[in-house]
């Protein structure tokens, strides 16, 4: 008997508050109620927010490194309210993610502070951001495989 054994982890929904990133986008939301309604996405053990369309805030993404990934999240994404009109948005480098994107098309010829706002960052956040202060940081304890980020 041969038994083939799957490498790859399946995706997992679950609460918001349990995604390493919740805090971060919490606390830089222009509505960080937002992230009430958010959902966690671990992958490979490593559970990322998605937050949903609202507000101001008019689109959402997350960026994955395996194409088959990315498609299995829109399809999760697809189900839930707050994610509208998901898609994967393949990346023809061999060095830049995939991306799964939900709600509008972000501006393609948006500044940063633009981008910001389409994705529903306060104006704190925006500052903070232009003036080159570190965003974002995975704990200690992630694992090294951490494949996908957020925006």
């Amino acid at each position: 008997m041969i038994r083939v054994f799957s490498a790859r982890p399946p995706l997992a929904l679950g609460l918001a508050r349990e995604a390493v990133d919740y805090e971060w986008y919490r606390d830089r939301l222009a509505h960080p109620e937002l992230v009430n309604n958010a959902v966690s996405i671990s992958l490979f053990r490593l559970p990322l927010l998605a937050v949903p369309v609202a507000g101001c805030r008019l689109g959402g993404f997350l960026a994955m490194a395996n194409l088959m990934d990315a498609y299995a999240v829109g399809e999760l994404l697809a189900r839930r309210a707050g994610f509208p009109a998901p898609r994967v948005r393949w990346s023809v480098h061999p060095d830049t993610c995939h991306v799964v994107e939900w709600g509008a098309r972000p501006p393609a010829d948006g500044d940063d502070a633009v981008l910001g706002r389409f994705y529903g960052y306060s104006e704190a956040a925006i500052a903070e951001f232009a003036a080159g202060r570190p965003r974002f940081e995975l704990p200690v304890a992630a694992p090294p495989l951490a494949v996908a980020t957020v925006r």
